[in-house]
């Protein structure tokens, strides 16, 4: 989808959608009940933020007095943490038995209208920024364009428009077609193979606007392809993609279910690896040594074994490896929690629903992590992933002011997170219940 297009669509989006309206710039002070800042440290009693152009300029202790030029946001029979940070949406995508049809029959504006329903029911459950690691023809870019514009209601979103595939690998968009129309996709798709073409594919992306490259390193679950885990990238076109996104300022994440093309990925210097469903010990050892990431989208994993028990829900070359894949992340997820590994929140939400994206806390907390752990995983650690440590997923002096409040005390029970009361996004009140 071109960029015109797709901004045709958001326009027509924002002529059903009410955007919520920027606070004054005059200080607003917000009296927080309990504090969880995203540090991992414990929750702070009776604190006021005082917000400004939407940031926060001062952590005071007590509950302070509005003066009379400023305004007052009561919060304090809730606790408050920073707006969440989920690392791996899918805005455009919604998982049914008939999502393989849609890519013939549904056209460009119809994604893009999709992903801007999906986006703000996103932000209505807390998740104030997004990583969207692959697209339907950049409708997500131009879907983070117009919020940043104020013309619809959303997260915030850090867009890698087309996922890099090399050929038959799992993003790979013709995968399963006929010949007739299969067609032989280069770069400018997303389909690299070699050093050059790969290179040429995250030249592509800068030009499109990306934020940062999504390479598909082995096989996936969803693709009409027979092996979830084989690689599909040597380590020199991986090398030859992080070399040449670092230039232009982008991290890499690596979608990867296999330890083999996990192993290749980490030694080449990509940020994250999604998923990571048959990581195994050496893998653990070189993402410890690498500092690498690992987002483990344990939502996705529980939604596509239940998914695959349904006869006729996937097709049957998919069947057999949801079954397979599903089950073992949460297993997974465990061991590189227990290991050291350095953990990111990321739900693979359009594989599982949007709006849903706190379950993945849930998930977290039930495979062994401390809430306030998985709390970090979904502020701090996410925003350090997006080199946005100190502006987004904190609660402290310079921070954006992105924030939610529940009624219910989260470290005791985190699924008080999966209905959040109160959302502030930059400042603007944008949930109020």
């Amino acid at each position: 989808m071109n960029s015109r297009t797709a901004r045709v669509a958001i326009l027509a989006a924002a002529l059903l959608a009410v955007s919520a309206l920027p606070l004054a710039a005059e200080d607003l002070v917000v009296h927080v009940g309990r504090l969880i800042d995203g540090t991992g440290s414990p929750p702070r009693a009776r604190v006021s933020l005082v917000v400004r152009d939407g940031r926060i300029v001062e952590v005071v202790e007590g509950l302070r007095v509005p003066a009379a030029a400023q305004r007052l946001v009561d919060l304090s029979d809730a606790w408050v943490l920073p707006g969440m940070i989920d690392l791996h949406v899918h805005l455009g995508s919604e998982s049914s038995p008939t999502a393989y049809l849609e890519e013939f029959t549904w056209n460009p504006a119809d994604f893009a209208l999709r992903a801007a329903h999906h986006a703000r029911e996103t932000l209505e459950a807390g998740f104030t920024t997004v990583r969207n690691p692959g697209d339907n023809g950049g409708s997500t870019l131009a879907l983070r364009d117009a919020i940043r514009k104020g013309w619809l209601p959303g997260p915030r979103i850090f867009s890698a428009g087309k996922s890099i595939a090399t050929t038959g690998g799992h993003a790979d968009p013709t995968n399963g077609w006929c010949d007739l129309i299969e067609g032989d996709p280069g770069p400018r798709e997303g389909v690299a193979n070699g050093p050059d073409e790969a290179a040429e594919a995250v030249r592509q992306r800068y030009k499109e606007g990306a934020d940062f490259v999504k390479i598909t390193a082995t096989g996936g679950v969803l693709s009409l392809a027979r092996s979830p885990d084989a690689p599909q990238f040597t380590e020199e076109e991986v090398a030859a993609v992080v070399r040449i996104a670092r230039d232009y300022g982008l991290h890499v994440a690596a979608h990867a279910h296999g330890a083999e093309g996990m192993k290749r990925a980490v030694r080449a210097g990509v940020r994250s690896i999604e998923h990571g469903t048959f990581m195994d010990e050496e893998t653990i050892r070189l993402m410890i040594e690498h500092g690498t990431w690992f987002v483990p989208t344990l939502s996705a994993g529980a939604f596509v074994a239940a998914k695959a028990e349904i006869e006729g829900y996937y097709p049957e070359v998919v069947r057999p490896k949801a079954a397979k894949v599903g089950p073992q992340i949460r297993d997974t997820f465990a061991r590189a929690w227990r290991a050291g590994v350095k953990i990111a929140f990321g739900t693979d939400a359009g594989v599982s629903p949007h709006g849903d994206n706190a379950l993945e806390l849930v998930y977290m907390v039930e495979a062994g992590m401390p809430p306030l752990e998985a709390i970090r995983a979904a502020t701090a650690s996410a925003a350090e992933v997006l080199d946005a440590a100190g502006e987004l997923g904190c609660l402290a002096a310079g921070c954006i002011a992105d924030l939610v409040a529940v009624r219910a005390d989260p470290v005791a029970d985190i699924r008080a997170l999966a209905r959040v009361d109160f959302v502030m996004q930059g400042g603007a009140i944008v949930v109020d219940r």
